[in-house]
């Protein structure tokens, strides 16, 4: 797999013995992100309230190379232990609860991680003499629904969720843009991305996972959907270059504290599409047609329509644009379903985590 990341995020000499810490390191995102930081040299310290090590941070051997602490970010006491020892000066605030149907069944475990867990990190680190720049993660869904003619989302619409899931990302926001306010000048940078997908995703649920597990004859595809809601979908290897290029840029240039900036493609993939994407490059075309059928009697409960993001405002600023094509981004994460599955001890420990 060819890993993506600009020149000017690279040099060696930026990095190298950063002290950065990740939360949410065990995640989809943030194991990726360690894999890139460590490439150029950096001192990562990891925070996760999941104790199972993420498979994809095992399989890669790289929790050995990084300080990891099980801890929650609503455990202030033990949060500010952590700070008090390393001398952070890049923080990258990933760490989530991102089921949006767990959200829906329990919004009160969701606001707390999510929205206390925030505040919480944000406090401590105002008293932190160290930190130079922190990256804080939010989601599209802050957005709420817009008409589709109002798509892709501009980063000076307002926020109107309703979901839990995404009134917690909106909490969050909100609480970023206090902290970076003249009140109390914390270097904050808030990001709006669309749907993350690639290797490393452990969280069955999401769409492309799921697709990929019928696929691979582990578990049938059921759709929670008819197929038609429209979804921006942007490949892990671009996001990670992106989060070292906010990283660097706010480090050198404290005027963008307070900046948001969404991330995407620009354009909306239906639920059909991907599945139909994937199922053409598996060479699957029975798997799709009996996929598309369930679609036809399925109807969508409590979900966004349709959501997809505008990075004009980082092209503008940075010159950024995303490196991967859908298909190439498909084809290398089922790639890497595919070997995972097919070493026996993944194999075992990923079954587990398949509902």
């Amino acid at each position: 797999m060819r890993m993506i990341i600009s020149k000017k995020y690279t040099n060696k000499n930026f990095w190298k013995n950063k002290s950065i810490l990740i939360t949410g390191v065990n995640g989809f995102i943030g194991c990726n992100l360690v894999n890139h930081f460590l490439s150029v040299g950096a001192n990562i310290i990891g925070i996760s309230n999941n104790n199972n090590k993420n498979i994809a941070l095992k399989y890669n051997n790289t929790l050995s190379r990084i300080k990891y602490y099980n801890i929650s970010l609503i455990d202030k006491f033990k949060l500010k232990e952590i700070i008090s020892k390393n001398k952070i000066e890049f923080c990258y605030h990933l760490a989530a609860q991102v089921d949006v149907t767990l959200a829906r069944h329990d919004p009160f475990e969701t606001f707390e991680s999510n929205i206390r867990g925030t505040y919480n990190l944000l406090e401590l680190l105002r008293n932190s003499k160290s930190i130079k720049s922190i990256v804080v993660a939010s989601s599209d869904k802050a957005y709420g629904e817009y008409p589709f003619a109002k798509l892709p989302y501009k980063e000076n619409y307002d926020l109107r969720p309703i979901y839990p899931y995404d009134v917690s990302k909106a909490c969050g926001d909100l609480i970023s843009k206090c902290y970076s306010s003249k009140i109390y000048g914390l270097p904050i940078i808030t990001t709006r991305f669309s749907n993350i997908y690639g290797p490393g995703q452990l969280n069955f649920s999401a769409l492309i996972p799921d697709c990929i597990l019928a696929i691979l004859n582990i578990k049938k595809f059921i759709p929670r959907s008819n197929g038609k809601n429209k979804r921006d979908y942007l490949f892990v290897d671009d996001v990670c270059d992106l989060y070292l290029c906010l990283g660097y840029n706010l480090y050198k240039d404290r005027s963008l504290s307070g900046e948001v900036f969404n991330a995407g493609t620009g354009k909306g993939y239906s639920v059909n599409e991907i599945v139909k994407t994937l199922c053409k490059i598996s060479n699957n075309k029975k798997l799709y047609e009996n996929i598309k059928n369930k679609f036809q009697n399925s109807r969508t409960i409590g979900e966004i329509k349709n959501q997809f993001m505008s990075y004009s405002k980082l092209k503008k600023y940075f010159g950024w644009t995303p490196s991967y094509k859908m298909n190439e981004g498909l084809d290398i994460t089922l790639n890497w379903y595919r070997k995972i599955f097919e070493n026996n001890t993944t194999n075992k420990e990923l079954r587990k985590l398949i509902k």
